[in-house]
């Protein structure tokens, strides 16, 4: 089983989707720094995708920074510093997208969607800034 969640959908090369998800569940800490990371084989298997294209996906990740090998071990999770705050604004922007469309399907404005990013910030006990 992965460490990680991902669907893989049309539009992108494949190899770019995993890399994404796995920087996702670093910064989301699905992943952390010393996790073993799973083999090429684990990879392409569980996603059902090449061995070429999941070496591919480590070799992206250790060129980054995000893996390490380690003798007797294999690649373990090593995450550099967090990525600068536009990169990780980045990764919200799918998610942004489809609030977007579902407010717009509800008839709301961008000020609904703003008091309820307020409110779920407040039930979570995290103020947002202002």
């Amino acid at each position: 089983m992965l460490p990680f969640i991902i669907e893989i959908q049309d539009g992108l090369p494949v190899s770019d989707q995993i890399v994404q998800a796995v920087r996702k569940a670093m910064l989301t800490r699905q992943l952390a720094v010393g996790d073993i990371f799973p083999s090429v084989r684990t990879l392409s298997q569980e996603l059902s995708i090449s061995p070429t294209t999941a070496h591919k996906v480590v070799a992206n990740l250790k060129d980054a920074g995000y893996l390490a090998s380690r003798p007797g071990i294999g690649m373990v999770v090593r995450t550099p510093e967090l990525p600068d705050r536009p990169e990780r604004l980045d990764h919200l922007q799918p998610l942004c997208r489809d609030l977007l469309r579902e407010a717009a399907d509800l008839h709301l404005e961008f000020e609904d969607i703003v008091e309820a990013l307020r409110l779920a910030a407040q039930a979570q006990n995290h103020e947002p800034k202002k």
